[in-house]
């Protein structure tokens, strides 16, 4: 089923809020701080505490493009559907982050929610390689504001 913005103002996903440069930048700011989050927990060998650092990153970088568009997400999968509906379908930002985005919201998913979640260095090294460069994608993104 695909899920446009309207159908996730709809079903209640997304809200309408006052556009707001200024929450953009507070969740970039919110996005770093995952990040350095991210790197101390790999340092620390807290693999799944990096993979979810990692994650919310992304999650608060994305989000930050909801806010420069006037929208609030009730749910953590209407991120992505906005980005794919507002930015891919219109070729403004590549499919793959959005790939990126669902499959670690889904790893989160199944780490916080699952009984035998296992994370493993190399999974590790890979989610907060993908947030960094997630996040620089959709820093740049937001400059061509």
């Amino acid at each position: 089923m695909k899920f446009d913005v309207k159908r996730l103002v709809e079903l209640g996903l997304l809200r309408k809020i006052p556009v707001s440069r200024e929450k953009a930048q507070d969740s970039i700011k919110t996005a770093e701080s995952w990040l350095s989050e991210g790197k101390k927990n790999l340092r620390s060998k807290a693999f799944r505490s990096c993979l979810l650092s990692s994650y919310l990153a992304m999650f608060h970088s994305g989000r930050a493009v909801l806010f420069v568009n006037g929208y609030r997400e009730k749910s953590h999968f209407a991120v992505a559907r906005f980005l794919e509906d507002f930015y891919v379908r219109k070729n403004l930002l590549e499919k793959k982050w959005v790939e990126i985005l669902d499959y670690y919201r889904e790893t989160r998913h199944d780490d916080q929610y699952g009984t035998s979640f296992i994370a493993t260095e190399q999974e590790a090294k890979n989610a907060l390689r993908s947030a960094q460069e997630f996040v620089e994608r959709i820093k740049a993104l937001l400059d061509s504001y």
